[in-house]
């Protein structure tokens, strides 16, 4: 075993669909390699990577969770990921801080969307992969049949580096020590399957092989880590981590064979705008560190958790964030074991840390030690966009500023949360992935922050705009002793193209308007296209005219222009036959695809057209269409019932088209209906 400390490192995240087993295995690795005295429980709720209140309450992960283990002479650290898509955000942000992605699946239910969320993600970012099969002494499982399915989906790079044998009771080694009996297949083709697959990585070694017809395992190991950061191998291990079963040698393979800060693929560091920056993992050299995750601690406090790809971080060192400017002081340097926060000197490249109370620090920054110009920062993950929404606002008279240091302070924590201020229909809205996330935040308000919400669904953003010219004209004049106000206009109205927005024309001649009074007469117009005829909503797509006008030398008044000219644009909006804008997005659905006919008819239902598949894989399809966007309320539900919950989809906006004739009658009697109540 070498005595450099980076190489003795692992890191790995425990990412695949929700109820896979990813938190038992970490419990079932941690107790095995001796790291905790006894398994805990995800019904006790005393695993070390559940400790939240709300996990133990909803059963199951919601956020990433960090722990580490120590198995001959190599530290294994791993982050335990969510697997519901609710939470898709924590998982792909620990992809951010690993060498290795361990994708968890369930024997019982095979392959799901999260299993290929993350076997894609991971390969995007570079990542060596191990599939571990858990649950193999499940009722009703069918393990030949799995594998044939994992490697249909991932490919050939998929082989097994032990098989279950005695009924899922034990494995047998197909890589180390082949030899012995599984319940299905050949060990010993197995074996020879992985070393086919491993030498073709190495030209001299394969020459080698062919000639001699053997190689041995030490010789294998290079190659290898090769094929593994090149995707040429896919490991396949099968474990029951509730019974520890396969666990023993799922941790001899993480540390035998998981590659270490030096072999895994370099992160995409970026230096300025485009340069490419490569972090070395050697301890004397600037400090380099990502921040993958923030932590509100209602203790701590503020926690930044980061990994250190170079350089070491040493308590009492001077850091800097990002682009700042002003350093700080790293006053208390903090290893990370499940809740547990243990005080350490130093943190070396590979390793997982933590710093609390720093105000700056936030999802994403990199922390250094240099005053290089060129700012590196870590390429980013396509996170997925939130697209549930929820009305909020407080139940408390009071609390209207302390819900938006909440609502800052959940964002920061999740890069899958979004707060939208909506200035069209004076909403705050609260963005998840679903409905299951939206339900934990506002768990997560009320228990952490003690902050009680009211909530609403969203209004629909409508705009509306005109459909021919029209003119208006009106006279403000008002006498009611002494100086009074005077103002006339007149002015035309035109619609322009969708999405060319509002423009104003002075065409006074003469000065019949004095110049001064021109920017009046535009606020009183701009102030009647903030409340459209028919809905109430904003008028957008309109190009208006001032032509003609009176003043009086004495009694015109910027407040009275104001008025006449927003006076003269209502009476010119009614006769341009005015319309209701909706929002229409772009919806891109992936599902079974035997699901298909199911979707695109709901998506008709909808008032949606489909505009084309796309084959993602032997099961899997990609739907695009457009979709009013007011024809989405509770979709996420429909979706999941649709497919199984195994059905996901992403929403943009596209464009503002009229609604259909109904659907305006149905707005302007309930525009009429408020008014009517004020």
């Amino acid at each position: 075993m070498s005595h450099d400390p980076v190489e003795a490192v692992r890191t790995v995240a425990l990412v695949g669909h929700g109820g896979s087993g990813k938190t038992t295995l970490a419990e079932a690795l941690l107790f095995k390699s001796g790291a905790i005295a006894a398994m805990g429980a995800l019904e006790r709720g005393d695993t070390v990577c559940d400790f939240d209140p709300l996990e133990r309450e909803y059963g199951h992960s919601l956020s990433s969770a960090l722990a580490r283990f120590e198995h001959d002479d190599v530290t294994v650290n791993l982050i335990d990921t969510p697997g519901y898509p609710d939470f898709i955000g924590q998982a792909l942000a620990a992809l951010t801080a690993v060498d290795t992605a361990l994708v968890v699946v369930n024997a019982q239910n095979g392959i799901e969307l999260s299993t290929r969320r993350m076997m894609d993600a991971a390969a995007d970012r570079g990542l060596c992969r191990i599939l571990v099969v858990n649950k193999i002494d499940a009722e009703r499982v069918d393990l030949p049949a799995l594998l044939a399915d994992l490697r249909e989906a991932f490919g050939r790079e998929v082989l097994p580096i032990n098989l279950p044998a005695g009924q899922g009771s034990r494995v047998v080694d197909c890589f180390f020590s082949p030899d012995g009996e599984a319940d299905f297949s050949s060990v010993a083709d197995a074996h020879q399957a992985l070393i086919d697959q491993v030498v073709e990585v190495d030209e001299v070694l394969m020459a080698r092989y062919l000639e001699q017809g053997e190689v041995t395992p030490a010789e294998l190991h290079a190659p290898f880590e090769t094929a593994l950061r090149q995707g040429h191998l896919i490991p396949l291990c099968f474990v029951s981590a509730r019974t520890g079963v396969g666990v023993p040698e799922l941790v001899d393979v993480l540390a035998k064979l998981a590659p270490n800060p030096r072999e895994g693929n370099p992160p995409p560091f970026i230096k300025g705008k485009s340069g490419v920056f490569r972090a070395v993992p050697d301890p004397d050299k600037h400090v380099v560190a990502h921040v993958f995750k923030v932590v509100m601690d209602p203790y701590v406090g503020k926690l930044g958790v980061f990994r250190v790809h170079q350089g070491t971080v040493a308590r009492d060192s001077q850091l800097l964030i990002g682009d700042g400017r002003k350093p700080f002081k790293v006053g208390h340097l903090l290893r990370v074991q499940g809740k547990r926060y243990d005080e350490v000197n130093r943190l070396l490249p590979g390793e997982f840390g933590a710093i609390a109370k720093v105000d700056d620090i936030a999802f994403d920054v990199v922390l250094h030690d240099s005053h290089d110009e060129d700012l590196i920062h870590l390429q980013p993950s396509a996170f997925p966009a939130p697209m549930q929404g929820l009305a909020i606002q407080p139940k408390r008279h009071g609390d209207e500023q302390r819900i938006g240091e909440v609502l800052h302070r959940l964002q920061m924590e999740d890069p899958c949360v979004k707060v939208d201020h909506d200035t069209v229909t004076h909403e705050t809205v609260l963005r998840g992935m679903g409905e299951m996330h939206l339900r934990y935040l506002l768990d997560r308000m009320a228990s952490t922050y003690r902050l009680e919400v009211q909530t609403s669904v969203p209004r629909v953003p409508y705009r509306e705009t005109i459909t021919r010219p029209a003119e208006g004209h009106h006279r403000h004049k008002k006498q009611t002793g002494g100086a009074g106000q005077f103002g006339e206009v007149f002015l035309r109205i035109e619609p322009q193209q969708r999405g060319a927005g509002f423009a104003f024309v002075d065409a006074v001649k003469g000065g019949v308007i004095p110049g001064q009074f021109i920017q009046s007469v535009e606020k009183g117009v701009r102030a009647a296209l903030a409340a459209g005829p028919v809905s109430g909503s904003p008028i957008e797509d309109i190009k208006v005219t001032v032509y003609d006008g009176k003043s009086h030398s004495v009694d015109s008044k910027d407040v009275a222009f104001q008025a006449a000219g927003r006076k003269a644009m209502l009476e010119a909006l009614q006769a341009a036959a005015p319309v209701v804008l909706e929002p229409v997005v772009e919806i891109e659905i992936t599902a079974p695809e035997s699901r298909l006919g199911d979707l695109t008819a709901d998506l008709s239902g909808r008032r949606g057209q489909v505009s084309g598949t796309e084959t993602l894989s032997q099961q899997l399809v990609l739907i695009r269409g457009h979709v009013p966007l007011a024809e989405l309320d509770g979709y996420a539900g429909r979706l999941k019932a649709i497919t199984g919950g195994q059905g996901a989809y992403a929403l943009t906006l596209s464009h503002y088209d009229a609604v259909p004739p109904e659907v305006q009658q149905r707005l302007s009697a309930g525009y009429k209906a408020v008014q009517d109540d004020d």
